[in-house]
C-alpha cells in the first residue's frame, strides 16, 4: 500500500513563503467551501518543473471554463513556485499547485480582497512499486458533461474511489464512462498495447487530458510503434499484450490486474516508450536547468 507522506515545511501563498503551520486562509473564500479552483501537479526533477508550459497552459484553459480568475504571468508563476522548491530543498520532489476562486457565489466572505489565492506545497516523491492492480467503477465519468476533462479543486469523489479500491486490496480505481468506455483513473490515464499499437481513451470518454499522455501522444517517436486514441471496452484489456498507466509521477506504470483479471506482460513496447519518455525528461530538464542550483532537501 502506498504511504502518501506529508507535504514539506514551507508552502507558498500568493507569491510568498510561508510554514505550512500558519492559518492562512479564510472560510469566506468561496473556492475552499465549494470547490471552485483548478489544480496542477508536477514533477520536479533536479530543480526543474518538468513540462511546466503544458501545466500552465491547461490550468489556464480549465480556469477559463470554470470561469476562474488565474495569473496571467507564466514566468512571474514559475518563478514563485522555483522559490518553494529551493525553501524546501526540493530537488526531486512532488510539486503541487491550487488557484482557488475568492469571490463570487451566494456565501462570499466579508473584506475578500484577493479575486484568487495560489497555493503551493512540494512533497517527497512517492513510490509506487512495480505495477499497479485495478478495481472498476461503472458510470463514473460522463462523456458528454460540459467539465468533462476539467482538472478542477472539487476532487473529493476521486479520493473516496481511491479509498474504496484500497479497502478492496487494489491500488487504484479506474473509471468507465456512462456508455461503459474506460475513461481513466482517478489520478491518471491509461493506455493498452496491441501488437505494435498503443491506443489511449480519446477526450470524448471523460478522461483529463494528462501531461504524460500528451507527450506520450504528442512528442514521443518510437520506430515501429504507433500511438493513438480510440475508444477501449473493459473485455479488451484483458486480451492486450500490455495494459499501463501515465501520470506526471509515475510515468508508465505496468498494470498487473483490472477487476480481477490478470493483465499480459509483454512489457517489449512499453518499455520501448519508457525509454523514450525517460529520454525526453532528461532533455526538458537539461534545456530548462537554471544556472543557481538548489540544494536537496535533507531527508
Amino acid at each position: 500500500m502506498i504511504r502518501w507522506g506529508y507535504m514539506h515545511r514551507f508552502l507558498l501563498h500568493n507569491g510568498e513563503i510561508r510554514d505550512t503551520a500558519e492559518k492562512l486562509v479564510s472560510p469566506g473564500q468561496v473556492g475552499l467551501l465549494n470547490g471552485w479552483g483548478v489544480f496542477s501537479t508536477l514533477r520536479v526533477k533536479d530543480g526543474v518543473l518538468f513540462a511546466w508550459e503544458r501545466h500552465y497552459a491547461r490550468m489556464r484553459k480549465d480556469a477559463a471554463v470554470m470561469r476562474i480568475p488565474f495569473p496571467g504571468d507564466a514566468d512571474a508563476f514559475r518563478a514563485a513556485l522555483l522559490e518553494l522548491i529551493r525553501a524546501n530543498h526540493a530537488l526531486d520532489s512532488t510539486l503541487r499547485v491550487v488557484v482557488v476562486r475568492n469571490k463570487g457565489g451566494p456565501f462570499e466572505g466579508q473584506e475578500i480582497d484577493r479575486p484568487y489565492d495560489v497555493i503551493a506545497f512540494t512533497k517527497d516523491l512517492a513510490q509506487w512499486g512495480d505495477g499497479v492492480r485495478l478495481a472498476v467503477k461503472r458510470r463514473a465519468r460522463l462523456s458528454g458533461w460540459d467539465f468533462a476533462g476539467t482538472k478542477i479543486l472539487s476532487w473529493s469523489m476521486n479520493l473516496a474511489w481511491l479509498e474504496e479500491a484500497q479497502s478492496l486490496g487494489m491500488d487504484e480505481m479506474l473509471l468507465l464512462d456512462d456508455r461503459g468506455f474506460v475513461s481513466e483513473c482517478t489520478s491518471a490515464n491509461l493506455f493498452l498495447v496491441e501488437g505494435d499499437r498503443v491506443w489511449t481513451p480519446p477526450l470524448s470518454c471523460g478522461c483529463l487530458p494528462g501531461v504524460t499522455r500528451a507527450v506520450v501522444l504528442e512528442e514521443l517517436r518510437v520506430p515501429q510503434t504507433h500511438i493513438g486514441e480510440r475508444e477501449i471496452t473493459l473485455q479488451e484489456l484483458s486480451a492486450a499484450d500490455d495494459v499501463f498507466i501515465t501520470s506526471s509521477t509515475r510515468d508508465l506504470l505496468p498494470v498487473m490486474e483490472v477487476d480481477g483479471m490478470s493483465m499480459k506482460q509483454n512489457g517489449r513496447v512499453r518499455g520501448r516508450l519508457q525509454e523514450a519518455f525517460a529520454a525526453y525528461v532528461e532533455s526538458y530538464v537539461s534545456e530548462h536547468r537554471t544556472g543557481t542550483p538548489i540544494p536537496q532537501r535533507a531527508m
